[in-house]
């Protein structure tokens, strides 16, 4: 790691496993758990920066303003795939909770060249939902050197609208742009450059921590059960209806 005294790079870093294609299946397998059990440790030390974020969205929320995960690839998915879960979860209106991601709906499932190097794109995105100094925009980019996602929080600063990130790499410039910049530090991925694998995982605990702990209080859990889910399938319906049977006894 000597050549990359610039933590900046790190998620580009070449890989701490070599020769994979020689590998079999037992040693690839191995090697990459080696590598995905160091991501909890990492989310662990950036919980501080979680609780701050967490805290000022509540408080937001509490105003009547809505959470936006804004990425590009990866990111933009797990950010959309966060936001799109809030609803059925907790029972909150749709459109409270807003993923966006770089290149449109149709990123989702497939790659939109060059859309992560936009620097307007973003912004605009952001405004085609009104977005007001009431809400709060989570930056999501492993990197933290997105286009799309840097120059939508700088124009977010420039509104007075509250930023934050989800960044894989220290001192990068989502985080010098972001009020509340969140750095989970995984180290260099198993294939060079995947961010889709540590990376991403790290980005789903830490999206899965901000929302379920908002939640919670928010009002939108009793004890340890979801007050607000929708029941929206048979397991849900029977989860309900467990729910009512232990709580009234009837």
């Amino acid at each position: 790691m000597e050549k990359f005294k610039n933590t900046a790079q790190l998620t580009e870093a070449d890989s701490l496993h070599d020769n994979l294609e020689k590998m079999g299946t037992d040693e690839l397998l191995h090697a990459m758990n080696i590598e995905d059990k160091k991501v909890p440790e990492a989310v662990e030390q950036a919980i501080p920066q979680i609780i701050a974020l967490v805290d000022i969205i509540v408080e937001k929320m509490q105003e009547g303003g809505r959470l936006f995960y804004i990425g590009a690839g990866t990111s933009g998915r797990l950010g959309v795939v966060d936001a799109s879960e809030c609803p059925p979860t907790f029972g909150i209106p749709e459109g409270t909770v807003i993923g966006i991601i770089a290149g449109g709906d149709r990123a989702i499932r497939q790659t939109v060249a060059f859309a992560e190097d936009d620097r307007t794109q973003g912004w605009e995105d952001l405004l085609e939902h009104k977005i007001d100094p009431k809400d709060i925009v989570v930056g999501i980019a492993a990197s933290g050197n997105t286009p799309y996602v840097v120059a939508a929080l700088e124009a977010c600063n420039k509104s007075n609208i509250i930023t934050a990130c989800i960044v894989c790499n220290k001192d990068s410039s989502a985080a010098q742009v972001s009020k509340y910049p969140i750095e989970v530090i995984v180290g260099p991925e198993f294939i060079t450059g995947s961010t889709r694998m540590k990376s991403g995982t790290a980005q789903k605990l830490v999206l899965n921590m901000i929302s379920t702990a908002v939640m919670i209080k928010l009002g939108k859990v009793m004890g340890n059960k979801m007050l607000d889910m929708k029941l929206s399938n048979n397991k849900l319906i029977d989860r309900g209806t467990q729910m009512v049977v232990e709580k009234t006894g009837l």
